[in-house]
């Protein structure tokens, strides 16, 4: 009985050391920098299906206090993490339907749908930076998409 517990513990330990060595001998990589433009946490789950042929388009946005995006759309589904400051986004569906209004501080994420118009505006008293990626954007072409103020929003 003796035996066959040293024996485990004897393989426990090595395949321990072997792991520890692995680690330490990973690959570091040399003339590379990772700059983080965002990170923030997303209250619920969502999917990406990216269009074979479409862009992906990354841009950081900032808002002065008490500016805005003006209604747009978007061809596809958008990511957004606030960086810093605060925002409000009134949306409503494409075609008229009911406003909706959400306040998303730093450390937050939200999702644009493509069948949904919104301003994007700053409450706060400071500027607010977003990171913004864009899915499924025509090849070349624009990640946005004018739009009137649909009159339904107070914004």
């Amino acid at each position: 009985m003796f035996g066959k517990r040293a024996a485990l513990v004897g393989l426990v330990t090595s395949g321990l050391v072997v792991s520890a060595v692995a680690v330490a001998s990973a690959d570091a990589g040399s003339g590379f920098t990772s700059v983080l433009i965002g990170r923030g946490q997303s209250d619920h789950s969502f999917g990406i299906q990216q269009r074979k042929g479409n862009d992906v388009v990354t841009a950081q946005n900032t808002f002065a206090s008490g500016g805005f995006s003006g209604w747009h759309s978007h061809p596809g589904i958008v990511v957004v993490v606030v960086q810093s400051g605060e925002v409000t986004v009134y949306s409503e569906p494409a075609g008229g339907g009911e406003c909706s209004i959400h306040t998303y501080t730093a450390g937050q994420v939200f999702v644009e749908h493509s069948e949904d118009e919104q301003n994007v505006v700053n409450t706060g008293a400071e500027s607010a930076v977003t990171a913004t990626t864009f899915f499924n954007v025509p090849h070349g072409g624009s990640n946005r998409i004018d739009r009137t103020n649909p009159g339904d929003c107070p914004a």
